[in-house]
């Protein structure tokens, strides 16, 4: 059976009969419906804190799945789990992978600078200002691609650009 048809919570359990209704009504193939059903497990695993085995789900949900959109949402969700694992360069890698197949994902722009801010924060524990500086100029240009995307949107990152003064530039 799989992991998302055994989660107890009641909107992963929604979740997963809705798609499922989903799969059965629009013209799929197997192998999309095998890709989608490991992307299913990868999230309710990655939701569960499982991270090994959300990681083991999505690149399997990788190999199957062909449909670039699709993919983008996959690779954002490895990005996401090697964040919370605490591996920030290997999340940047899979976060800069996702908007190349879907360039309309503020939530994959928006978490890479995320990452940048908190490795320039890293960079000002060192020491080392200079670094810092540059993490923080590329997190700006990350939160701007974010905020341009879906305007309105990110407001924290709006004013974290204003008080920076990093927003001037902005247009």
């Amino acid at each position: 059976m799989p992991r998302s048809q055994r989660n107890d919570n009641f909107i992963d359990k929604t979740f997963t009969v809705l798609a499922d209704i989903l799969l059965q009504i629009l013209p799929t193939t197997k192998r999309e419906r095998e890709a989608f059903t490991y992307y299913r497990d990868g999230m309710s695993a990655q939701s569960e804190g499982e991270y090994a085995e959300a990681l083991r789900s999505y690149y399997e949900a990788m190999r199957l799945e062909v449909d670039s959109y699709d993919r983008s949402y996959i690779l954002y969700n490895i990005g996401l789990t090697h964040t919370s694992n605490g591996k920030h360069a290997r999340a940047l890698e899979y976060y800069f992978q996702a908007p190349e197949r879907n360039s309309f994902l503020p939530q994959a722009f928006n978490n890479m600078a995320v990452t940048c801010h908190h490795r320039g924060e890293q960079a000002i524990n060192q020491g080392n200002l200079e670094i810092s500086e540059a993490w923080f100029d590329q997190a700006a240009e990350y939160w701007k691609q974010a905020i341009a995307l879906p305007p309105g949107n990110y407001i924290e990152a709006q004013n974290r650009l204003k008080i920076t003064g990093r927003f001037s530039s902005f247009s």
